[in-house]
C-alpha cells in the first residue's frame, strides 16, 4: 500500500527533487518557493516550469492584441484603468 503524502512532505521529499517532480521558481514578490513541476517527461520536449504573472503584468500586451493603440493604452494608464 503507498502512503499518502501532504503536500509539505511532497515539497521536502529529496528524491521527488532530483527527479524533477518538485522544482523551485523564482518570483518577484514571493522570492523562491518550491512547487510541483510538469507530471510529464519527455526527453525531446522538456517543460520549464515558470512562475505565475503578477496582476496586471501583461495587460499592455494583451490589450495591444485586442487591437487597442498605442495611445488608447497611456489614456488608459492616466486614468488608472491599468
Amino acid at each position: 500500500m503507498w502512503p499518502i503524502l501532504s503536500t509539505q512532505e511532497l515539497i521536502d521529499d529529496t528524491t521527488l527533487a532530483e527527479l524533477g517532480t518538485v522544482v523551485e521558481v523564482e518570483h518577484p514578490e514571493r522570492g523562491t518557493f518550491k512547487t510541483v513541476g510538469s507530471p510529464l517527461k519527455l526527453s525531446d520536449s522538456p517543460v520549464d516550469v515558470q512562475r505565475s504573472p503578477l496582476l496586471g503584468e501583461h495587460n499592455e500586451e494583451v490589450l495591444s492584441e485586442l487591437g487597442y493603440s498605442g495611445d488608447r493604452l497611456k489614456e488608459l494608464r492616466a486614468a488608472g484603468v491599468i
